[in-house]
Order: structure tokens, then sequence, then C-alpha cells
């Protein structure tokens, strides 16, 4: 195991760049910023502001990046037992809980201070809320609580297109709330498929995960049923005029072929495909989000060529 020290915090942070890359989650964060640069995008009828949305989205990822990092502070214990977390870097002794805890304090005041001057302090107050809701209320009460965690906690994870939607208008519309819920819809099923994978890691760590307390049959009805939910979900902005027929087309489609990977998973036999479902739950809502930023700009670039 690697040593840490925090004796030169400068030298520190040079030889462990890479540690504390990992502990910001960053391709979980890269995928909320961008759902957070959507929500900046359908706020405005036309380019959001360049100051709002540089430092907004920046101030955002920031944010997730310190709820990322005490994530992998309060987890510590379980994630030193589970395969899939064993070789992070605290449970290997690459960052101590302290070194950890500096760097996440650290990033929440850099990304408080940048949203309450550059951005506005709605947004600044919607992002530390989201940052305790799931560094604190999730990962230190819901998590071992309630086999609904994930249900209840995915509020802190869908609050990114809200908190971009806000930092370029200061306010918090409908439309801003029904981004909101497409990606609270999403999380069950896109992290049950996970838990079913991991069944045997989250049992053996006491996590109450929904196959650990009611079974993998049930789970898979449940993710269906939410998979149904989000495909429904997934039309309103078309139907409220939000978005055009490019993105109800995609919007179909894409909730087809979710709906084709969770059904696959009734066959016990395909072992590999919860984490297939899991792995493309994740390109869903990445290419659901991307159609409905093409499809907004879809006036503004024919009037480029016009």
């Amino acid at each position: 195991m690697k040593s840490a020290s925090i004796q030169n915090p400068v030298a520190d942070a040079v030889s462990h760049w890479r540690d504390y890359l990992e502990i910001t989650k960053p391709k979980v964060v890269l995928l909320l910023v961008f759902t957070a640069l959507v929500g900046m995008a359908l706020a405005v009828p036309a380019w959001p502001p360049l100051q709002e949305t540089f430092f907004g989205l920046l101030g955002i990822g920031l944010a997730s990046s310190s709820a990322a990092a005490i994530n992998h502070v309060i987890d510590q214990r379980s994630d030193a037992l589970m395969g899939r977390t064993k070789n992070r870097p605290i449970p290997q002794g690459a960052l101590s809980t302290k070194q950890c805890m500096v760097f996440a304090i650290g990033l929440c005041v850099l990304a408080m201070i940048m949203l309450v001057v550059l951005v506005n302090p709605l947004t600044a107050v919607l992002t530390f809320l989201s940052l305790i809701g799931y560094a604190v209320v999730y990962t230190v009460y819901l998590k071992r609580a309630t086999p609904q965690n994930i249900v209840i906690g995915g509020a802190a994870g869908a609050m990114p297109p809200v908190l971009g939607w806000a930092a370029v208008t200061g306010e918090v519309t409908a439309g801003a709330l029904l981004l909101f819920l497409i990606v609270f819809i999403w999380t069950p099923p896109h992290f049950w498929a996970l838990a079913i994978h991991r069944r045997d890691d989250y049992a053996k760590v006491d996590i109450p995960m929904l196959p650990v307390t009611h079974g993998i049959p049930f789970t898979r009805v449940q993710i269906l049923l939410y998979t149904v939910l989000l495909i429904m979900v997934s039309i309103f902005p078309y139907l409220i005029g939000m978005s055009g027929l490019l993105y109800l087309a995609a919007a179909v489609l894409l909730g087809l072929m979710f709906l084709y990977h969770v059904i696959k998973m009734f066959n016990a036999k395909l072992e590999k495909q919860p984490m297939k479902t899991f792995v493309f739950s994740i390109n869903y809502l990445m290419w659901l989000f991307a159609v409905m930023l093409l499809d907004h700009y879809i006036p503004a670039i024919s009037r480029l060529f016009n």
C-alpha cells in the first residue's frame, strides 16, 4: 500500500494528482455537468450568457467533485470490502482521510465563492443543498437505511439541469423541473441494474440495496416499471413545446432500446446483461440530452445557412 502524507500540500497534490482526480469520479461529474449545460441551453431561446455558463458549469462541476470526494471518505470501510471499490485511493492507502477532506472542502469553498460572485446566489444555494443531499443525506443515512435509498437520494443527482437553468435565468421554472424529473426517474433503473450485478458486494457490507432486501426478480420488475415510466416522462418535453420532432423520435427510439435491454435482464442465463443495461443507461441519458440540445438549436443553425 502507498503511504500518504500531507506535510507539503503542493508536492502531495502533484505526486498524487491521479488519486485526487479519481476520488472526484470524473466520468460521473462530466455527465452531470453535461446535463447542466443542456439545462442552461433550454432555459433561454438563444445562446446562454457566456459568464454564467462558464462559471456556472465550473462551479457545478467543482461542487459535484467535492461531493464525490466526501462520498469516498464516508464509504471507505465498505469500499475496502467490495470488489468494485477496493482499489480506490483511500482503501489502497494512496490518500488519507484528512487529505481527501481538505481537498473536498477546498473544492466546495471554491465552487460556492465562484457561484455566488460570478453566477447568482440561487444557483449557489441549490448547488450546496445538492452537495449536502448526496454527500451527507444519501451517503451517511439513506444508503444504509432503506432499499429505496437510490430513489430518494436520486433527487440530488437529478439537480444539475435545474442548477444550469437557474444559473442563466436566476429562477427555477416548470421546464427545469421537467428535466429534473427525467433524470430522477432514470436513476433507479440505471443504478439497480448495477446493484443486481454487484448484489453480493452490497450484501457483504450490509447495504440494503433492493436486490439484497427484495431479491433479483422483484428488482427486475421495478426496473421495468421505472423504464416504462421514464419513456413516458421523456416524451413530455415535446408535448409542452420545449423540444421538437427530432427529440421526440430520439426519445422514443432510445426508450425502446433501454426497454429492450431491461427485458433481456429477465433471462437469468444472461449473467452479463445487468451490467450491459447499466452501461447502456449511461449512454441513454447522454444521447437523450445531446439530442435535446441539438433539437433546441436547429432553428439557430438553420438561420446561419439562410
